[in-house]
């Protein structure tokens, strides 16, 4: 296997999702990014943001209105979504290793982790009710 090029603009990106507490979609990175380099293409930071998922240092999650959101904290979490502003949370709790096993009980295949996203309002919206 080929050793990774060291890439400026990559360590950019990375830097910004693991100093975010946001779930940026692949446009709000670009938009960071583009105030450190001006000339980045849109194309460049999707590239990178899967690489990054692809090496393990960043976080796919698809929401159910299609967005695909980058987390830049890669140690097993669960997240809240707002159903009013959209906005993705971390949540602090512990990942239920329970889960898995009672998956595997109804699965004829290999059950390696699992992902959920929990839904309601944020306490900004509900404030703002």
């Amino acid at each position: 296997m080929t050793a990774l090029k060291y890439s400026r603009q990559r360590e950019v990106i990375k830097s910004y999702l693991s100093e975010t507490a946001e779930h940026p979609t692949a446009d709000t990175v670009y938009m960071h990014v583009k105030e450190y380099f001006p000339r980045i293409s849109l194309g460049t930071v999707y590239r990178n943001l899967n690489l990054l998922t692809d090496m393990g240092d960043a976080v796919k999650i698809t929401t159910p209105d299609g967005a695909v959101r980058f987390d830049g904290t890669t140690s097993p979490h669960y997240h809240a979504l707002c159903t009013e502003c959209g906005r993705l949370f971390d949540l602090d709790m512990n990942v239920s290793e329970s889960i898995n096993e009672e998956a595997r009980a109804c699965f004829s295949g290999t059950i390696h982790s699992h992902s959920a996203i929990f839904y309601g309002v944020c306490g900004h919206c509900q404030s703002n009710q």
